[in-house]
């Protein structure tokens, strides 16, 4: 068997630790989450008689976040020969290892429900001994211990229990904070990484997060070092991740909103909007492509060309180029205070917003998407931070027809 590892140093104490809390704070792009999908690849592998469930908030946020992380695990790791050793099902998610039957499940806390659920997982061959908490912030402290009381019962020799939790540090007051970081435990681990420990990172992201000291120190401190601390001024609250209907006849109109860049993301987004609420459907989102090879990749994705797509208005050669291809692409009218970024935000505060899980970008973007702050009086002011707001300016864009004319009302 022909294996290829990606490892990173600053993780061998905790892939090596068999202590039952890993705690794992860190910055965007420090690798945590590609390191422990890694892990407990080989660990069920290689052990048998574990298996994993792995815990997001919501559930549906499992698909493209824990499941997509293991299963690209799987591919660099194996490449071609992948599902010669592991079944990956997708309904329900489920990974099973050939070789032992092994296997990792995906569940949600989202209510009561969901919980209880938890309480009752079983498994054909062995226990549950372990469990993957991605963005831990998300959860509650009773969250955790639901899951905590699931590890019981005798092992065989040299086994254990353990839960890992991933996330960035976003508040300073939260539970995890105090209860593993602050409180000495021998039974605790743990453990901070920054991008720049990660000899997998590239130039470009290195450059980025750069800027980001530059124009955002209060958010670089957490996406960038790691560090504890809290991100005021958000800009919207009024959203959440939703499986919203991929049918384009299920909404009173449809629309699609682009930013265009290269250097920085080209973000593109098919919405729809249903009794005045907004939802976003799909999404776009790459760097360096020229503007042919995301029209080819719109078309690709059946993004539907007879639908309204507003633009922004500096990039008119770009505009005539998805004319030429056949969309109905045209730019947003900046001008006077209707046309202003407040205005547009102002907007969207007035209804609900509900992002399908896939739009990982986008839901990124709406976590850390925030006013800008005056160095001296320490107020925020009515301008973003400019700053990964590239999804944010397609949403902006791609509302514009609504904002405007309410003829999908009438």
């Amino acid at each position: 068997m022909n294996i290829k590892v990606q490892a990173n140093p600053c993780f061998k104490d905790v892939d090596r630790s068999t202590k039952r809390y890993i705690v794992m704070k860190g910055s965007a792009g420090s690798g945590k989450s590609v390191d422990t999908a890694q892990n407990y690849i080989l660990r069920l592998m290689r052990d048998k008689g574990r298996n994993l469930v792995c815990i997001r908030k919501s559930d549906i946020t499992n698909r493209d976040s824990t499941f997509a992380e293991l299963t690209g695990a799987i591919y660099r790791m194996f490449g071609d020969q992948a599902e010669r050793y592991w079944q990956i099902n997708m309904s329900p998610l489920q990974l099973t290892c050939k070789a032992n039957g092994n296997k990792i499940i995906f569940r949600g806390m989202n209510d009561d429900k969901q919980r209880e659920k938890l309480k009752s997982i079983t498994f054909q061959r062995g226990k549950l001994t372990d469990v993957w908490c991605e963005e831990a912030t998300e959860l509650t402290q009773a969250d955790v211990e639901i899951i905590d009381d699931r590890l019981r019962g005798e092992l065989p020799p040299g086994q254990f229990y353990q839960i890992r939790m991933t996330f960035n540090p976003v508040n300073k007051n939260h539970w995890i904070k105090k209860v593993f970081f602050d409180m000495p435990d021998d039974n605790v681990l743990t453990h901070h990484s920054t991008y720049l420990m990660n000899r997998f990172i590239d130039d470009a992201y290195k450059a980025r997060m750069e800027r980001r000291k530059a124009v955002d120190p209060e958010g670089y401190q957490i996406y960038g070092l790691g560090e504890w601390g809290e991100i005021g001024g958000l800009i919207l609250h009024n959203w959440e991740v939703k499986e919203v209907s991929q049918n384009l006849n299920d909404y009173d109109d449809i629309a699609i909103g682009q930013d265009f860049g290269f250097n920085h993301a080209n973000a593109l987004l098919l919405l729809g909007i249903k009794d005045d609420d907004i939802a976003v459907l799909s999404e776009i989102y790459v760097f360096e492509k020229d503007t042919s090879e995301i029209i080819q990749l719109a078309k690709d994705m059946d993004v539907p060309i007879k639908k309204q797509m507003w633009c922004d208005s500096a990039e008119p050669d770009r505009i005539k180029m998805w004319q030429k291809a056949g969309f109905r692409a045209r730019g947003v009218d900046k001008g006077g205070s209707a046309g202003s970024v407040k205005a547009q935000i102002d907007w969207l505060k007035q209804r609900k917003i509900y992002v399908h899980p896939h739009c990982v970008n986008t839901i990124k973007e709406l976590q850390q998407w925030k006013w800008k702050k005056d160095d001296k009086s320490g107020e925020y002011l009515d301008e973003p931070v400019p700053f990964q707001d590239d999804a944010m300016a397609a949403l902006r864009y791609g509302v514009e027809g609504w904002r405007k004319v309410k003829k999908w009302l009438t």
